[in-house]
């Protein structure tokens, strides 16, 4: 709980900390962000939601917070192109 006021106070922070020259509330909300995501299933479920209405985007955020979930996808889409796994049936 501690963990996730933390990450919104942060988010709320990173505006404030934008006005001061350098990329300084771009780390900053980065982090509150990686705090929210990671301590709270329903943004969770907002944000895979924002991430496939937005698929350009999804790739600099999934980088940017270094997701575990983002690299297994890139390596299992890599072996699909590759043709070492069977393309899934939709």
């Amino acid at each position: 709980m501690v963990e996730l006021v933390t990450g919104f106070v942060l988010i709320a922070l990173s505006p404030i900390l934008g006005v001061i020259p350098g990329p300084g509330g771009i780390f900053v909300f980065a982090a509150g962000l990686w705090l929210v995501l990671r301590n709270s299933c329903k943004a969770r479920r907002l944000f895979v939601r924002h991430k496939r209405r937005w698929p350009r985007v999804e790739a600099f955020v999934d980088k940017a917070l270094q997701r575990k979930s983002a690299l297994r996808r890139h390596r299992l889409e890599k072996s699909r192109a590759e043709g070492r796994i069977a393309q899934p049936a939709r």
